[in-house]
């Protein structure tokens, strides 16, 4: 194919050309609401088996995500690749600030397997970067600033792409399973500590406490949490009554928000149970809730007919969960890789 310059045309704003190849019918253009949903759906579908990627999505869960964006604009913050008249692709940018004062700036870009080779993922990575910039400079500039972008270690095209514009990988996370559900481990809680059903009110003072445990971990933002709790609550694996939860009186101790993905079960053909939300605020770490809480969440997954468990974990968790999931049967099965570049002011001609 031969190169040519040509102009990428959002809904708001006329973006600078970049160098891409020459395809018939290449378009560029903004989101359009709810009706670009589908074709966001498929691009995901589409890519999922390229990129070593099993997740399960489906309509209901793209309009949730985007009526829950935090410091995004989608008609500003987004961009669609259109070849012959069908969404190939598309991108987004969002910003976040940690409690520390780091502002990082992130993206992603999805495109199908079969234009990849091609220069467009990276004509929409380097707009993706303009756009940041551009809502980077109504910021104050008196802290750290980064773009960010992850990768899991299948995602080889993406993550190539991050190395190559200059990208540093900076931190690791695995996603762990526990193979089988048998010869269960026991961990009693310690003396005064008590599980009790989740009741409806006490879903915000359980959501608060995993807040202040949190804070305390690598990249952690406020910015988030609300509407997590508001998107996490209009999900089919919000399922309370799974979750176990330790109580010392009033007090919240430690969480383990558990969850059935049934749709992604039906897909992978597997009997699978998430242990997510793992946290125990401070004055009771140390003491074995955690180990105690997952060993019920076992069993508490076995009764609903699993036969695995699952999670993800920061590799460099300053709490040593890691080992603590190892400890409870807990196998790496995958690598995410949390990418930054500085941000700097875009240098002239680039």
């Amino acid at each position: 194919m031969t190169i040519e310059t040509v102009a990428i045309q959002t809904a708001k704003e006329m973006i600078v050309p970049y160098v891409i190849p020459t395809i018939p019918e290449l378009t560029f253009r903004g989101f359009r609401g709810e009706e670009d949903y589908p074709a966001m759906l498929a691009v995901i579908d589409g890519s999922k088996e390229a990129d070593g990627i099993e997740r399960t999505d489906s309509l209901a869960d793209i309009v949730r995500n985007y009526q829950h964006l935090v410091n995004c604009d989608p008609y500003q913050d987004m961009l669609f690749v259109e070849a012959r008249g069908e969404v190939v692709g598309y991108s987004r940018v969002w910003w976040l600030a940690e409690l520390q004062g780091l502002r990082r700036y992130h993206h992603f870009t999805f495109l199908l397997p079969e234009w990849r080779d091609t220069d467009i993922r990276r004509a929409m990575l380097q707009r993706n970067e303009r756009r940041l910039r551009k809502i980077a400079a109504d910021h104050p500039d008196d802290q750290p600033r980064v773009f960010e972008s992850w990768a899991a270690d299948t995602e080889t095209h993406w993550a190539s792409l991050l190395l190559s514009e200059g990208y540093e990988a900076v931190r690791f996370g695995f996603q762990m399973v526990r193979p089988d559900l048998e010869n269960l481990p026991e961990r009693p809680l310690p003396a005064g500590l008590e599980v009790r059903p989740v009741e409806a009110e006490q879903v915000p003072i359980i959501w608060a406490a995993t807040q202040e445990a949190f804070r305390d971990h690598w990249g952690y933002s406020e910015d988030e949490w609300d509407e997590e709790l508001a998107s996490l609550q209009a999900s089919p694996t919000f399922m309370p009554h799974l979750w176990q939860i330790a109580w010392d009186g009033d007090q919240v101790v430690g969480t383990v928000m558990n969850f059935i993905d049934e749709a992604q079960n039906r897909e992978y053909g597997r009997k699978r149970g998430y242990t997510e939300g793992i946290c125990v605020r401070r004055p009771w770490r140390r003491q074995g809730v955690a180990k105690a809480l997952i060993a019920r969440s076992f069993q508490v997954l076995k009764e609903q007919g699993m036969t695995e468990a699952a999670l993800g974990v920061d590799a460099e968790n300053p709490n040593g969960a890691l080992q603590l999931y190892k400890s409870m049967g807990f196998q790496v099965v995958k690598q995410q890789t949390t990418y930054r570049k500085p941000l700097r002011e875009k240098v002239a001609g680039s």
